[in-house]
């Protein structure tokens, strides 16, 4: 069974924990005793039926400002698919946790308000989601019960965010009028859209196709421990051992060994702890064996001979800044991809993007918290990468603080 991981995004109030809470409780995935903790919480707060939202907004201050503050994740599951869901903060002060959220997702929910149509944060929210390079976007109009049910105030704002989805090239995206808070067109179809002939959104979660997210052309395979028992048993045995973060390996095929540039063959493939097979493929944890005893340490990346990505000491990166300490260049880091960790330096900052209007204002002093710029990084070693356009699992890095080893900034390589 395969596993979809999906971010909410939208306003302040639009519905998002709302949302959430609907789809864990209609597909009955709420254990009796939370169900039982939500409905006293819910009385305490002289509320008339389950606050749904309480299932997300797990912080003491989301439940007594009724916002949700950090990205809250939540599993569930139905005959046809795992779901992992990230509920993110729908405040400009929390753009880094939004970021944070939708990097590791197959998809996004992009709710608006019915009442409300396009407004600044849907802008926002989809142009961080055009940046990160979100495969699959849903454009959920919630709140219709407030407005009638209205075609026409539907419409509307397809009409409006379908031309600023064509603006920023989000290419895959699909639409639906919902109530989270009554449960219309959640888990199944209502009866009180007449006019939408379309699918339930559970149905939609459940149908969209995963694998467009996992990229099976350009083989990467970072290597994470390098497995050397030397027992008598095993006296010979040299395995490589990671997770394929995209492509397939297979038996016999030519690899490069990067950044040293070394080539060899591959012997053997295990996976399950030491079943032999003839191939494998992205996203699976394996050991590789190589026909060549040549030095590969844990950091390096083994790649096909025929498609070996860029290997440089400079990195042209959109920065999102997340620590309340401000950036400035010259500032010294540590830089990691996958197993890969270097020191680094900012050399530059070049712009800071408005996410706003995607316009690009002259590059300030100091980067403060949430904010976007494009800046330059040069590194100790040379660091294997595609661009995070062209390939998000080798494309995106994070900056740690080395004094307090936090983490300060999520890295898209340009």
């Amino acid at each position: 069974m395969d596993i979809l991981r999906f971010i909410t995004a939208g306003s302040v109030d639009d519905g998002k924990s709302t949302l959430i809470g609907r789809l864990l409780y209609d597909s009955k995935s709420i254990m009796i005793d939370q169900l039982e903790a939500i409905e006293k919480q819910t009385k305490n707060r002289e509320a008339g039926e389950i606050d749904l939202a309480l299932l997300t907004d797990g912080l003491r201050a989301e439940r007594e400002q009724g916002i949700t503050i950090d990205v809250a994740y939540k599993y569930f599951s139905t005959p046809k698919r795992k779901f992992i869901i990230a509920d993110a903060p729908g405040h400009i002060q929390y753009t880094r946790n939004m970021v944070t959220g939708a990097s590791n997702s197959d998809l996004i929910i992009i709710l608006i308000d019915a009442r409300s149509g396009v407004v600044e944060q849907t802008r926002r929210h989809s142009i961080i989601a055009s940046l990160l390079n979100m495969p699959q976007v849903i454009v959920a109009v919630n709140k219709m019960d407030l407005v009638d049910y209205s075609q026409d105030v539907y419409n509307n704002i397809v009409i409006e965010y379908a031309e600023l989805a064509k603006a920023l090239n989000l290419n895959d995206v699909s639409y639906i009028p919902i109530s989270a808070l009554k449960g219309d067109n959640i888990v199944e179809k209502s009866s009180s859209f007449t006019w939408y002939d379309g699918d339930s959104l559970l149905h939609l979660l459940e149908n969209v196709e995963v694998e467009k997210a996992v990229n099976l052309e350009k083989a990467r395979f970072p290597i994470q421990y390098v497995i050397r028992p030397q027992t008598e048993a095993l006296h010979d045995y040299r395995g490589y051992a990671g997770k394929i973060t995209s492509g397939i390996f297979r038996r016999g095929d030519k690899v490069a060994v990067l950044p040293s540039g070394l080539h060899s063959v591959i012997k053997n493939i295990e996976v399950d702890g030491g079943r032999q097979v003839e191939e494998a493929f992205a996203p699976q944890s394996i050991v590789l064996h190589l026909e060549d005893d040549i030095d590969i340490s844990r950091g390096d990346v083994i790649v096909q001979s025929n498609e070996v990505p860029e290997t440089t000491k400079e990195l042209e990166v959109l920065l999102c800044w997340m620590d309340n300490k401000p950036l400035v260049a010259g500032n010294k880091y540590l830089l990691q991809m996958n197993s890969t960790r270097v020191r680094s330096v900012i050399k530059d900052i070049e712009f800071k993007l408005d996410v706003n209007s995607l316009e690009k204002h002259p590059a300030p002093e100091k980067v403060g918290l949430n904010d976007i710029v494009k800046a330059v990084i040069k590194t100790s070693q040379p660091v294997v990468h595609d661009s995070y356009k062209a390939l998000r699992t080798s494309g995106g890095a994070i900056l740690i603080d080395e004094t307090s080893n936090v983490t300060v900034g999520a890295c898209m390589i340009q």
